[in-house]
Formats: structure tokens, sequence, C-alpha cells
């Protein structure tokens, strides 16, 4: 039998459009978005399903995204798929913690939405950076922002990409010494804050009071935390990992490979885009990679599962 992780994508991965087939041809899925409607006080079809200046703004995107990706997770359950382990990277890990049990899927999306204008607030436009950088050593670019202020890696992604980010100028700083020391390229991202970054400490705190209001349970499945890279079993250290998890770096290729040593075989990335299953390509191309962002998608997977 294949052990099977569900998997969810982060903010960057949304797109105009998403979920709408899941929305208009199940009812599992409009039930979801229906819900985060009324949860949210907005219409999440319009924003998703809509062209609009919204879904880019993170306030918005991580509502957006985390309602998405449940619905597809639910329609995938429903035909009797199930994970017997999950993770996210940075805001796909609520994602995780819905499929793992640990947060209702209410208090996720509620949460999300939260998070989003923390994260968006902190920081005042124009302050802070976030830098790709590829085809360098973590030890090396590890040692290069240690030695500097202002900079942190945000996302340990996979060999070879690694994203920093903080104040504007020091990033920039950052990536021309990179370059200079070896790394193909280093990239400026468009992104709205400098997130993973000390400069979100403030938020993440903030994120606290938010979570003091949430129930978290033992997960029925463990999950893997970004901020420690170690599956989580028990309920006692999810908020505090939560908090961390907003100013600390994603170490998502480390979680990749500590699921990988626990034996898990089949990666089901769910949700829009396709930016975790290239990550698993470059982790290990050995195992099956599968992914989830349309209706259709959904019978390929279960036609690849009995494969196994």
């Amino acid at each position: 039998m294949s052990r099977i992780a569900f998997i969810f994508p982060g903010q960057g991965a949304q797109t105009c459009g998403m979920g709408k087939d899941f929305y208009e041809q199940t009812e599992t899925g409009r039930k979801v978005f229906d819900r985060a409607s009324d949860l949210l006080g907005f219409s999440v079809p319009e924003l998703c399903f809509e062209p609009n200046d919204r879904l880019d703004i993170t306030e918005y995107t991580q509502a957006a995204m985390v309602t998405t990706s449940i619905a597809m997770m639910k329609v995938l359950e429903e035909r009797g798929i199930h994970p017997d382990v999950a993770a996210g990277l940075s805001l796909g890990e609520y994602c995780a913690l819905a499929a793992a049990g640990v947060m209702s899927e209410d208090d996720a999306i509620r949460t999300v939405r939260q998070r989003g204008i923390l994260m968006q607030e902190e920081v005042p436009a124009g302050e802070g950076a976030m830098a790709a950088v590829l085809a360098l050593d973590a030890s090396v670019i590890e040692e290069i922002t240690s030695s500097m202020e202002g900079v942190w890696i945000a996302n340990y992604n996979c060999p070879g990409q690694i994203v920093i980010s903080g104040k504007k100028a020091a990033v920039e700083e950052a990536c021309e010494r990179l370059k200079a020391t070896g790394a193909k390229r280093a990239i400026l991202l468009n992104v709205s804050g400098p997130f993973h970054s000390g400069m979100l400490t403030g938020a993440g705190e903030k994120l606290g009071e938010v979570l003091s209001g949430v129930e978290v349970n033992a997960p029925r499945i463990p999950y893997v935390a970004n901020v420690t890279a170690e599956y989580v079993t028990e309920a006692a250290p999810v908020k505090e990992l939560l908090i961390r998890q907003v100013s600390s770096s994603v170490k998502w290729q480390q979680s990749v490979e500590a699921m990988l040593a626990d034996g898990v075989d089949t990666f089901i990335e769910i949700g829009p885009g396709r930016t975790l299953t290239g990550f698993m390509r470059k982790i290990n191309r050995s195992v099956k990679s599968l992914n989830v962002e349309k209706l259709e998608d959904i019978d390929k997977v279960i036609e690849a599962l009995k494969e196994n």
C-alpha cells in the first residue's frame, strides 16, 4: 500500500478561476466556498472566479487560497482518497491542519483571513522585499545572510532554490553578494511584504491573540510543521509553531525529506498550480508526485494510485 501525503501550496500560486469547476460541478465544493463567504462576509466565489484586484492582496489571497484547497481536498476525500500525513508550504500549512483534523475548516479559513490582514499591515509597502536565489549551496547563503543586518532566509524550497526576505535595501545588497559568490541568479520577487523574516515578528505575536480563541485538537494523522520540519502528533505545540512560522524560515525541502524518511511514496499537491510538484522533482524524482487543481485531475489521481 502507498503511503500518501497531501501537500498544499502557499501564497503566490493563486490564479483567477481557481476552484471554479469544483464550485459549479460538485455540491461538496460549492458548500465550502459558500460557507467561507458566510464566515468572511464577502463573496469568495467572486473573489476567486472573477477578474479583480483583490486576489493578489495578502489579506484576501490567504483566505481565497485556503478555501480553494480545502474545497478540492473535500472532493478528493469524498472519492475515497485519504492521506497518511499532511504538510503545506507557509499558508498551505493551515490546509494541512484541516486535513489532519487539528483545526476545523471554519477556523482555518477565519484564522488565515486575520493572518493575512496582520501580515499586510505589519510592514508598510515598499519597505520589505523577497528574492529567489538559484543554484547556490544553502550553507553559503546562510553564511552571507547571517553576517548581514535585516535579511533572513525565508524558504528552503528545494535543492538550488532558496528565498531570502527582509529590508529592501538589505535584500538587494544580499542579492549582489550572492551573485558575486556564485549564485546563478538572485531575482527580486513581486510580493507585497517581507514574509518569513524578522520584520514580521510583530504580526506573529498578534496572530497569537487570534489563535488564543481557536480550538486545536490532537492530529488524526501527523502533519509536518514548517518551522521544525518535524512531525507534529500532539495539540500542545501547534499554536506556538504557527506564531513562529510567520517570521521563521519555511523548511519545505526538509519537510519533504522527513516524509520520505517515514516511507511516504506518493505526494498529492492540492491547490492551484504545480509549484510543489516542481519542487518534488528536484528533491526526489523517484517518488510518485501528483496534483489536483482541476476537477478532472481527481480521476487521473485515482488511476495513478491503482498502478501501485
